[in-house]
């Protein structure tokens, strides 16, 4: 198995016909699989997913931590297990100043809550929201004269990998026991 950078063009093919969601999301990086027959299987994808503030919780910078935000593969690829290890390999050699991964297993620190608004019956993620009308609070959208109703979204479980030992040792005590279920 072979991984490279992905073009944007693979991205948004992959991720549209082998992603369940056939949403393709802001990506920072990714890395395209190749089988051992040279096969074009997917695609693995990083980036700063919907959170503005990733980072904060780590004490680290914006930018330095990313999130797996698409593992997008067609099934032809050997193992994706081997193929996510290889992308983790390929983040930390692309780009050296990322010290964790949230989202990839390893480490569990929790969840996190979400909500949707419903906008005049029209269902909104707060982050489009906030950028149509620069806030996502409720009681400013309605004295704007818009009718809003607040939909709670299930949990997320996240999960953080530092990209070196030294690191590792250094969120270790952010590990929860696994979620069960």
């Amino acid at each position: 198995m072979r991984l490279e950078l992905a073009s944007r063009k693979a991205v948004k093919y992959a991720v549209e016909n082998w992603h369940y969601t056939k949403s393709v999301p802001n990506v920072g990086l990714a890395f395209a699989v190749f089988n051992n027959k040279k096969e074009f299987c997917g695609v693995i994808c990083y980036g700063v997913g919907a959170t503005a503030n990733i980072a904060r919780p780590y004490g680290l910078q914006q930018g330095q931590v990313v999130e797996l935000l698409r593992v997008a593969l067609n099934g032809k690829q050997e193992q994706t297990s081997k193929a996510v290890a290889q992308s983790l390999r390929l983040l930390k050699k692309k780009s050296p100043s990322v010290k964790l991964d949230q989202a990839t297993n390893w480490i569990y620190t929790g969840f996190s809550t979400d909500s949707n608004l419903v906008i005049d019956g029209q269902r909104k993620h707060r982050r489009t929201i906030s950028s149509k009308y620069g806030t996502s609070s409720v009681e400013k959208i309605r004295s704007l004269g818009h009718s809003v109703e607040v939909i709670r979204t299930r949990p997320k479980w996240k999960y953080i990998y530092a990209l070196n030992s030294a690191d590792r040792q250094k969120y270790q005590h952010l590990s929860k026991p696994y979620p069960r279920g």
